[in-house]
């Protein structure tokens, strides 16, 4: 079964931050590590939920997984849920955050930014 796969505004600020961070340090795989960010997004559209809870998923009280992309010291979680869109009749990936694992865990507050700015969106 084929999951729709939404990024939230805050996602995509994520990304876009890393990606920069990585111009920055190594211009020449940050593209190849942006292609590989979004293809590890898509595959989420298949079985989303072979990937493990997340840490946050007990802070906030919903069920947030994860999906790491990256090697080394280049780690980053892809931080999503998994849910049914009841108007489009299908089931959905929301991705809330993109983080590097090197961080502190997201905050409740900074997760539920991710979901509400999906829902403006929509």
């Amino acid at each position: 079964m084929a999951y729709r796969v939404d990024i939230s505004l805050s996602a995509l600020q994520d990304a876009e931050d890393a990606y920069l961070w990585i111009m920055r340090r190594a211009p020449s795989k940050a593209g190849a590590w942006y292609e590989g960010l979004l293809k590890a997004i898509d595959g989420l559209e298949q079985n989303p939920t072979r990937c493990p809870m997340a840490p946050e998923s007990e802070d906030i009280g919903i069920l947030i997984r994860q999906r790491l992309y990256g090697k080394k010291k280049g780690v980053y979680r892809i931080l999503f849920a998994v849910g049914y869109d009841d108007e489009a009749r299908e089931d959905v990936v929301r991705i809330l955050r993109i983080r590097h694992s090197a961080r502190l865990k997201a905050t409740p507050e900074e997760l539920m930014e991710g979901e509400r700015k999906h829902e403006e969106d929509s």
